[in-house]
């Protein structure tokens, strides 16, 4: 299993990070810090270049926003230097989880395993 794992991370980018970033990442990152799901934020030296090793699968949506805007620029210093104030209206952040099992479903929804009865239309019989 171990050789197959390998050629997986080789040629792969939804496994995992690739055997290029993994190098990338061991000659030139510099660790910023990492967030609750467990992924882990890099830099080079002159800061030019960001980027997230995920922790599991690679999904955007696992970014939380804080991250997202250090990793694209919108603010200069990680969350973990200087955590971003938020307002109490606020909710937390959860990652998206359409195409889940765990996808919203709303009470008509053939997804759900009780949908319920539709009432919006009545079905045509012919007479």
């Amino acid at each position: 299993m171990g050789i197959l794992n390998s050629l997986l991370r080789a040629v792969t980018w939804w496994n995992g990070q690739t055997l290029n970033t993994q190098i990338f990442t061991w000659r030139k990152g510099i660790k910023v810090g990492d967030d609750e799901q467990g992924n882990v934020y890099y830099r080079n030296s002159d800061d030019s270049k960001r980027w997230v090793i995920f922790n599991g699968e690679v999904e955007a949506s696992r970014v939380n926003p804080d991250w997202h805007g250090w990793l694209h620029h919108t603010w200069d210093e990680p969350p973990t230097d200087k955590p971003l104030v938020h307002k109490p209206w606020q909710k937390p952040y959860h990652e998206n989880l359409t195409g889940t099992a765990l996808a919203y479903a709303p009470s008509g929804s053939l997804r759900r395993a009780d949908p319920a009865p539709r009432r919006d239309y009545e079905a045509w019989s012919p007479e």
